[in-house]
């Protein structure tokens, strides 16, 4: 054997010491396990605060402020939601805020769809720096912008009613950028073979795109109904009669009942709050995550 062969062949790397097959298996179940635990963990630091309303929500007032406190009710009751009702018109409120925040989820649906849609696909003047403006929006606070609103509203006549909580809070910002990006990522090539059949812009934005972009306005709606369904500084300001408050600023009424030990009458309203809230996210659930799946398969 030659000198170069031995010298190539001490020079070789020398295998390391290999894994057993036990310890590999073992690593490798321990891995979803540690995914579990997580997962699980940070689900329990997210739902902790809500199974604690509802659970205080179940006790007697004695029971509230005991320590160390008891997840588990010793004698649950449901009559701090009775309290709820006799002491402010949940119906009137539930049914102010439902009507306020379905029209705003779907006046945003609108104008988001509409808007993305020309700054997505139609070509006109200042196309960049109008919707560098409207981006520009989000970074304005809604606290500087309340008293313009108001001083407009004042001078139509719809301070204190519902449709000078609703009309303001159409145009958005946020789902206007996010509906662009969505019609960024669909092909060019379904509105062009529509133009080619004759099909103006509004014929091919609503038969063409628009379905296609269900799942996208789907984000949107469940979005706003979210967040316009807990909304309390706008109310607060615009509204001052009792038949025109929303939920959350009747719940404020029970804050009464602080001062009397009856915590569980507060959180009982707070969990009635949160019902709607929830069911059109779980109802929301599936559009919102196909819309967010597919705007990711079409980048």
């Amino acid at each position: 054997m030659s000198t170069s062969s031995l010298s190539g062949s001490a020079s070789g790397s020398i295998p390391g010491p290999r894994t057993s097959p036990t310890a590999s298996r073992v690593r490798h179940g321990l891995a979803p396990w540690g995914r579990i635990a997580g997962l699980a963990l940070c689900a329990l630091l997210t739902l902790g605060p809500v199974i604690w309303t509802v659970s205080t929500s179940l006790r007697t007032p004695a029971e509230s402020f005991d320590l160390p406190p008891k997840i588990i009710p010793t004698d649950p009751t449901v009559d701090a939601y009775r309290g709820v009702f006799d002491q402010i018109d949940v119906w009137l409120y539930a049914l102010n805020s439902t009507l306020v925040t379905a029209l705003i989820a779907a006046g945003q649906m609108i104008t988001a769809g509409l808007a993305g849609y020309a700054f997505a696909r139609l070509e006109f003047r200042f196309k960049k720096p109008l919707f560098a403006l409207v981006l520009a929006t989000m970074m304005v606070p809604l606290q500087v912008t309340m008293v313009p609103v108001f001083l407009e509203l004042k001078t139509i006549g719809l301070t204190d009613t519902l449709l000078g909580l609703i009309v303001p809070a159409f145009p958005t910002a946020f789902g206007t950028f996010l509906m662009r990006q969505y019609f960024l990522g669909m092909p060019k090539d379904l509105g062009e073979a529509a133009m080619i059949d004759g099909a103006g812009p509004w014929r091919v934005f609503r038969s063409v795109y628009a379905p296609l972009a269900a799942p996208g306005l789907a984000i949107v709606g469940v979005l706003a109904f979210n967040y316009h369904w807990n909304e309390f500084f706008r109310p607060l300001i615009l509204e001052t009669s009792t038949e025109n408050l929303t939920l959350p600023l009747g719940l404020v009424s029970l804050q009464g009942n602080l001062g009397t030990g009856s915590i569980s009458v507060v959180l009982a309203g707070v969990v009635l709050s949160m019902i709607p809230a929830v069911v059109v996210f779980v109802v929301g659930q599936r559009p919102l995550r196909e819309g967010i799946t597919s705007a990711g398969v079409n980048r």
